[in-house]
């Protein structure tokens, strides 16, 4: 029996990044362990954690560089404040209770440790590689985290080594700004003005893509690097080709019109399951979209349908003798999102912030606003109209440690 752990602190180059295996001498941990100390690798020779020369820690700990050793330097992090560190974290953890003194003697720990070459002060990577290896042990040994807490995270959290934010739609309602225009400058003066908020989503819309072709969304990713940007494509054949395309340019999200054949849609959907990135399916002219939604494979349905205000469904229902008791202007929004499960729906069509309660009464996920924003003579006043009815962003209230353990 083995258990796995891991934890960052810090900042700058000396942060610690602390992977570990926690388990008895007669498990996989304890092969591992001694497979670690008996094949060396260049570069990463494990090495025992020992508080000081000669005073190896308990449960007995081997230590394996992340990063490739490659000179004395970088050896003398390791054998010197990271093997400390580790050491004592371990020995600290048994004094605490978090590892049980009685267990000492049959259990292993490998510890994997990154130490960047750069690093310069030991007294920072002492420090940092003993708070993250005592709590990649506490995480270890309580599981952590549960299943439910990584299900609440895995949409909202930011790695702080990459550099920039992937935007994942987990708290609706979201505003997204169409880009339907055919000029760069003024999509760029619109852009600026619009709030840096994660409630916006951006699309480069239809006939920005028609005239600079799909590396309109780059553009607009350089303007806007952690938006959320949705490349209105429309597409209605070689979908795989298109969103491929499109993620390729970075685009979180791409559109697929909901007129092209079941074939086209599900192969379009499908690519961009591959591409990580969104499915929007457009319903726009689409008859009968609720029955068409239903013909597309379980395992093939869109993340987002896209519905356009249509006055004459609710007559045609009445007309059929059908209810038309959870109707609205863009149809039945309960059932689609019956058929779609976890799915959103966005829709557009005439919204302004005089009138947009309606949508989000309906429990519509995205509003779409266009000419309201984009022929605004003050922008930033437009947008801010529509963001009124809508609450806070999702993080704006959270504290930095908020997505760690609860104190």
């Amino acid at each position: 029996m083995y258990e796995i752990g891991e934890a960052l602190i810090g900042d700058g180059n000396e942060l610690a990044h602390v992977d570990l295996i926690i388990g008895t001498k007669d498990s996989p941990a304890g092969t591992a362990f001694a497979n670690g100390m008996s094949q060396l690798s260049i570069g990463h020779t494990p090495v025992l954690s020992v508080i000081r020369p000669n005073l190896m820690t308990k449960p007995a700990t081997l230590i394996v560089p992340k990063v490739t050793v490659g000179n004395l330097d970088d050896a003398s992090k390791i054998f010197g404040p990271a093997q400390t560190a580790v050491g004592r974290a371990v020995a600290d953890a048994v004094d605490e209770g978090i590892i049980p003194k009685k267990d000492i003697e049959d259990l292993v720990i490998i510890a994997s440790v990154f130490i960047h070459p750069e690093a310069k002060d030991y007294r920072k990577i002492y420090q940092y590689n003993y708070g993250a290896t005592k709590l990649a042990i506490k995480r270890a040994l309580k599981k952590y985290p549960s299943i439910k807490k990584v299900l609440a995270e895995k949409d909202r959290g930011t790695h702080p080594i990459m550099g920039f934010r992937v935007t994942k739609l987990w708290k609706p309602p979201y505003l997204q700004v169409a880009l339907d225009l055919d000029n760069v400058d003024v999509m760029e003066r619109i852009i600026e003005a619009t709030p840096d908020r994660e409630r916006i989503l951006l699309e480069a819309g239809t006939p920005l893509i028609k005239k600079f072709g799909v590396g309109i969304v780059s553009k607009i990713r350089e303007l806007r690097p952690d938006a959320f940007i949705i490349a209105d494509l429309k597409t209605l054949d070689v979908g795989r080709i298109e969103v491929k395309m499109a993620a390729d340019e970075t685009a979180d999200a791409v559109a697929i019109s909901g007129l092209g054949t079941l074939e086209s849609i599900e192969k379009a959907i499908h690519e961009t399951q591959r591409q990580g990135i969104y499915s929007i399916l457009d319903m726009m002219n689409v008859k009968n979209f609720e029955e068409k939604l239903r013909e597309i494979n379980p395992e093939l349905k869109p993340n987002i349908v896209l519905l356009h205000r249509n006055v004459d469904s609710e007559t045609s229902k009445t007309e059929k003798g059908e209810s038309t008791a959870n109707m609205t202007d863009w149809g039945n929004i309960k059932a689609i999102k019956e058929i779609l499960g976890k799915g959103l729906v966005a829709v557009a069509g005439g919204i302004t912030p005089s009138n947009m309660e309606e949508a989000l009464d309906s429990e519509a996920d995205i509003i779409i606003a266009g000419r309201y924003i984009t022929s605004s003579r003050n922008v930033t006043r437009a947008v801010e109209d529509f963001l009124a009815h809508m609450p806070q962003d999702p993080d704006n209230m959270r504290l930095p440690l908020d997505e760690d353990e609860s104190v």
